[in-house]
């Protein structure tokens, strides 16, 4: 796998700069969605480059979904970019299947990718350990492949990930690459990844050797954007931790995976870095920390809670907003895919439309 560098302005020469990143809808969002993708879409909305997000409901269908459930999932995802601060006029916000051509490259690009690639993934084993492989849907292995095709239609060349995504990118970057090769042109940027910030991979609150997720049986192990200010604050005070203070370094909470992650919590509410938090609390006890962290994420979350149950009392608009980014997402999209489909030598019954990005 191709290593990701560290210049996405430059990195890219004859592609104007463009974010893509999405979020899966197959459950309520968690604080680890907010701090961890969210948050920082916002943030990325005042850099002046042209921001595009997705909630990715043809990924979610990669495992069965009751489809009234997803649909609702769908709305109650939109919902949260939308409290969190994403506007839809300066962003685009849609939900994938709106756009055909996500599967239309996206099996332009199952041809030029591999079996070995796609089995390397380390998702892929992880969530067929113990269970027979054989079972599983093909999309859930393509999955990648998808995701992919996600970004390079719309000729992205950077993504904000978790560190959990960072494979999955580099296999973007190896499929774009081979694309490019094999067809001789320089058609599709090498994306780069954007991992920053304090708090980009929230751990469990029950676990903090395990990720945040909206699939553990336990509700007490995360934070969901839907939770009141009484049951943010009790699962909080209720996270578990160790018997010792806070260490005065960050060195300190090397071999402390509970405290490392309540820390780094507050670093990413809180717009600090851990070394700062650290400074602040340097020999607390957590009796005193996790009521401060507490009150700290009641008053970041709240409104955000607040604004989705508003939002989620009126489904039409929420569903205008997603067919407006759509029409715009889809604008984008389908003169990079004529393009695509051209320089694999499809023959088309229209004439051929060129991207402003396009290159090859």
């Amino acid at each position: 796998m191709s290593e990701p560098v560290q210049t996405p302005q430059t990195a890219n020469p004859g592609f104007a700069p463009r974010i893509f990143s999405g979020i899966q809808p197959s459950g309520g969002l968690t604080l680890g969605n907010y701090l961890g993708a969210l948050k920082r879409f916002v943030e990325k909305q005042d850099e002046g480059i042209e921001t595009i997000y997705c909630l990715v409901d043809l990924h979610a269908i990669t495992v069965w979904q009751d489809p009234e459930k997803l649909r609702q999932q769908t709305r109650e995802a939109a919902a949260g970019f939308l409290a969190a601060g994403i506007d839809p006029k300066r962003s685009i916000l849609f939900n994938q299947s709106q756009v055909s051509a996500h599967a239309e490259l996206a099996w332009i690009f199952n041809c030029v990718a591999r079996m070995g690639w796609m089995g390397r993934m380390t998702q892929w084993k992880d969530k067929t350990a113990g269970k027979n492989a054989e079972a599983q849907s093909l999309g859930l292995f393509a999955y990648p492949s998808l995701m992919a095709a996600d970004i390079l239609t719309y000729q992205a060349t950077m993504v904000p990930v978790g560190e959990d995504q960072k494979q999955h990118l580099e296999l973007a970057r190896d499929i774009a690459i081979k694309f490019n090769n094999d067809y001789g042109v320089n058609f599709f940027p090498v994306v780069e990844p954007i991992i920053e910030g304090a708090a980009t991979r929230v751990m469990s609150l029950r676990d903090g050797t395990s990720k945040m997720s909206k699939s553990d049986p336990s509700d007490q192990s995360r934070i969901n954007l839907t939770d009141d200010a009484d049951t943010i604050s009790k699962k909080i005070r209720k996270a578990k931790t160790d018997p010792e203070p806070l260490p005065d370094s960050v060195e300190g909470l090397k071999d402390r995976p509970e405290a490392r992650n309540l820390v780094n919590i507050y670093a990413g509410l809180s717009g600090l870095t851990a070394a700062q938090v650290i400074a602040e609390y340097a020999g607390a006890q957590f009796g005193t920390f996790k009521p401060a962290l507490a009150d700290l994420a009641v008053a970041k979350l709240s409104p955000i809670t607040t604004e989705m149950n508003r939002l989620m009392q009126d489904p039409a608009e929420i569903d205008r907003i997603l067919g407006e980014g759509a029409d715009r997402a889809d604008a984008i999209a389908q003169p990079i895919l004529n393009r695509a489909k051209e320089i694999t030598g499809m023959i088309r019954s229209r004439p051929s439309q060129s991207s402003g990005q396009s290159r090859g």
